[in-house]
Formats: C-alpha cells, structure tokens, sequence
C-alpha cells in the first residue's frame, strides 16, 4: 500500500484516476479530509489534506512514486509504502492481475 497526502480531493481523484489507468496501482482510496499539522522551511502549518491510498505490488513502487511525484503540485509529496504481509488470497491475486502490464 502507498499513502500519499495531497491538496485536494481533486487532485487526489486526477492522480488516483491515471496511476491506475497506466495500471501502477489495482485501486486507489480518497479520505477525503483530514488535518495535518506538521512544519515546513523553519514554519509551522496546520492544513486540511486529503489522503490518497494505492494498493500495489512491491515491483510497481518505484514507478508509482515517480508517476506521483510528477503529478503532484507539492514540492515534496508524501509518498510512503507500506507493506502488505498478510490478506485474503483471492485480493492480493487480483491485484497482482490488476498491475499487470
């Protein structure tokens, strides 16, 4: 899985929508609102944000990141995998499908 945060539910929609047309990712989560507080170039910010999550395989991480990075409108996205060690079978066979070229 990969978490990303972004600026707005559309932006998040635009990135979700063409990572997993170019099949980087077998689906994409929209939270569509959360706080973030957190500092950037010595200041302190608290801002509304957007999470967006894929679902994806280990092989496809690089690409994705590097596919969101260049979509996003943040100068330093968050883009952070995490793991999947355990699910149900028949999931986890589906997405390995799903993120086939």
């Amino acid at each position: 899985m990969v978490y990303i945060t972004t600026s707005s539910e559309e932006e998040a929609l635009e990135i979700a929508s063409k990572v997993v047309d170019e099949k980087l990712a077998a689906c994409a989560n929209i939270l569509p609102k959360m706080k973030s507080v957190y500092s950037w170039k010595g200041e302190s910010f608290v801002d509304d944000e957007v999470v967006l999550i894929f679902k994806t395989v280990t092989s496809q991480f690089e690409q994705l990141k590097n596919r969101v990075i260049e979509l996003h409108s943040y100068e330093l996205p968050c883009v952070v995998a995490i793991p999947i060690t355990h699910g149900h079978e028949p999931y986890l066979h589906w997405l390995t499908e799903q993120t086939t070229k």
